[in-house]
């Protein structure tokens, strides 16, 4: 357990999929009381789906957290976080059955974030992934899950583990030329920007479907609507 005699405990976490799924990896970071990364830890999940690897870094951090310590969980997942905060009581009304009547996606690990909520203080809280000046304490968890995904190995602090290495620039947004042109480039270490026409219907990350012909993008869980790319990534 950590950090037991604070009042509050800001922490982060997050997960990453090589291919989704693919070799994927977890990790979470608490920051001390000025916000720098103080203890964390990462592992490796071998194949699995990005979601997977979202709702196990949220199960570690709670496993890891003390439940009588209010807790700030950032995240860039929108998919894990409305599953704990916004899905999970009607699934728990539907016998765990989505809206649609299937079975609900990963219902061993939200079961198991079910019980660790529970009778405990958290505030999830939502940050894009990959801004520039954004999060550093979400960005910490992000390549820490990266670095356990590609390497497949355990890191963490009290295994004495060097911090995770940067990740690649974001670009800047972008700037208008006098004629109107846009002088923005295709950001470093993110989806591709290009956008195709779809073959074939699908279904975004955001839930919404697509149509065969619809322009579409790829994004770090498959492919879908272009203006949903920073929401996807994680």
């Amino acid at each position: 357990m950590i950090e037991p005699m604070r009042e509050r405990v800001v922490a982060a976490c997050d997960g990453a999929s090589k291919g989704n799924p693919g070799p994927a990896g977890w990790a979470w970071v608490v920051s001390d009381d000025a916000g720098s990364p103080v203890r964390w830890e990462a592992g490796a999940l071998g194949t699995a789906t990005n979601n997977v690897a979202e709702l196990t870094a949220l199960e570690r951090l709670l496993t890891a957290t003390e439940p009588d310590v209010p807790l700030e969980v950032r995240m860039d997942s929108q998919y894990a976080m409305k599953a704990v905060t916004t899905w999970l009581p009607g699934w728990k009304r539907n016998g765990w059955k989505t809206a649609a009547g299937k079975p609900v996606a990963n219902r061993e690990l939200v079961v198991r974030i079910d019980e660790l909520l529970q009778g405990r203080s958290v505030d999830f809280r939502y940050v894009p992934a990959h801004q520039v000046d954004g999060d550093p304490l979400n960005d910490f968890a992000d390549r820490a899950a990266s670095q356990a995904a590609s390497a497949q190995l355990s890191a963490g602090s009290a295994l004495g583990s060097p911090e995770p290495p940067p990740s690649a620039p974001v670009s800047a947004a972008p700037r208008r030329r006098a004629n109107g042109t846009s002088t923005a480039r295709p950001r470093t270490g993110g989806s591709s920007t290009r956008t195709i026409k779809a073959k074939f219907p699908g279904r975004c990350v955001c839930g919404r479907p697509y149509a065969a012909g619809e322009s579409i993008a790829r994004n770090d869980q498959g492919w879908g609507h272009p203006e949903c790319r920073a929401a996807a990534a994680g």
